[in-house]
């Protein structure tokens, strides 16, 4: 499933924004209280909604890997986990730049089902959602 994210929660350590701050950047201590835009989140939904794909929507965390994720982050509150995107929207959002960020779910977590998990599920996954992903870039830049 395609999620939209419309959180995150930062579990993996240092900061992206750690060192000499450019203030032509943004501000030394960025408020990350609205990271995704929700106009952008809109445009998304209505898109996908036009297109007839189901888009999840819900809050990322990023821990570390390569590994397959454990269930502790729904612990924490995630719906989803992955090893990327959050220090982009870290770093964009503290340069101001409008982010909208999704994931492809494509596997459950560890030890959630009885059968290991394989790198080849995942890159099957993905393959079979690209042509959704792409109907909802294509129509969210349409409408931008």
């Amino acid at each position: 499933d395609i999620m939209l994210i419309t959180d995150h929660i930062k579990l993996f350590g240092v900061s992206p924004l750690c060192g000499p701050n450019l203030e032509e950047f943004g501000p030394r201590f960025p408020d990350m209280s609205h990271v995704y835009d929700k106009d952008l989140q809109q445009i998304i939904r209505e898109t996908a909604k036009e297109n007839g794909i189901y888009l999840q929507e819900g809050i990322y965390t990023q821990l570390t890997g390569p590994s397959f994720e454990s269930r502790l982050a729904r612990t924490l509150g995630a719906d989803a986990v992955g090893m990327s995107t959050v220090p982009e929207a870290i770093v964009a959002a503290h340069c101001g730049m409008q982010v909208l960020g999704f994931t492809l779910c494509t596997n459950m977590a560890a030890g959630v089902l009885e059968s290991p998990l394989s790198s080849d599920e995942v890159l099957e996954a993905a393959a079979q959602a690209g042509p959704r992903f792409g109907a909802l870039v294509k129509g969210c830049l349409a409408r931008l």
